[in-house]
């Protein structure tokens, strides 16, 4: 890698500079931040990797040569900059993966990278199984099932507070039934792992989706379940958090980084 462009420069956007320039030491970065937030962003990165980085506050005024942009700057980030990446020639790796549950938003992604022929790639985030999800679905799929427990104090700050009384649960409680893109356009800062499911498999209206709210659960949860021609899945996860986010999976930004270096090795998997 020559040129990598990471969109968001925050917890996971640090992380990836330290990381790609310790595997890349000659590799050029540039980034992209809120104007707000450059000069900050600016510092504290340059401190991570020096003159090999450098940030911006669009894609517009970053220079030629990129060969790949990261965006991990939610779901605003998405739609400011996932067009403009792929009309700039970039392919693009989406971490923010629950802004596609905007059937508008995603339609022009998918058709930016068409015309352009670039990729719009997507990571398995903070989730594991979607190569074989996405191997079933070729044969056809007849269900598919996400289940996320979370402490209940985990859900505070979000939709579930208007479904129940996060505060008074005591045992595991299901406080939504739905389906991914209701989900995903419910709880924005919990939805990437419903549409990442919901784009490998059946789509955003047939994934169904159950949120709970558990008093005994280990980290925060996900359970996939597969019904098909192929046979049945049971996937199971419980994930720690990022060291310098807490609500982000660590396992979020190590598969942003495992779909970057494979980019580059002779062998992928």
């Amino acid at each position: 890698m020559k040129h990598i462009l990471i969109i968001g420069a925050g917890a996971i956007g640090a992380y990836l500079v330290r990381e790609l320039h310790a595997m890349y030491p000659q590799a050029k970065m540039s980034c992209i931040d809120r104007a707000e937030f450059v000069e900050a962003a600016r510092k504290r990165l340059r401190g991570i990797a020096g003159d090999h980085v450098e940030v911006f506050e669009s894609v517009a005024a970053v220079p030629s040569g990129v060969e790949l942009a990261v965006e991990c700057g939610g779901h605003a980030a998405v739609t400011q900059h996932g067009e403009a990446c792929l009309d700039a020639g970039y392919d693009l790796l989406v971490a923010s993966v629950g802004a596609l549950a905007d059937q508008a938003l995603h339609d022009r992604i998918v058709a930016a990278a068409k015309r352009n022929d670039r990729k719009l790639l997507i990571p398995a985030g903070a989730v594991a199984g979607m190569d074989g999800l996405a191997a079933a679905r070729l044969a056809g799929i007849d269900r598919v099932r996400y289940t996320s427990r979370k402490l209940p104090l985990a859900w505070k700050g979000t939709h579930a507070e208007k479904l129940c009384d996060l505060g008074a649960v005591t045992v595991s409680t299901e406080f939504l039934k739905t389906d991914a893109r209701q989900a995903a356009t419910l709880f924005p800062q919990n939805a990437n792992v419903a549409a990442t499911i919901a784009l490998a498999g059946v789509g955003f209206e047939r994934t169904e989706v159950s949120l709970n709210a558990d008093p005994s659960a280990k980290g925060n949860t996900h359970l996939v379940e597969v019904e098909g021609p192929c046979g049945t899945m049971r996937i199971e996860l419980s994930n720690k958090p990022f060291p310098d986010n807490p609500k982000t999976s660590m396992l979020a930004g190590l598969s942003l980084l495992r779909v970057i270096r494979n980019r580059s090795e002779a062998v992928q998997v």
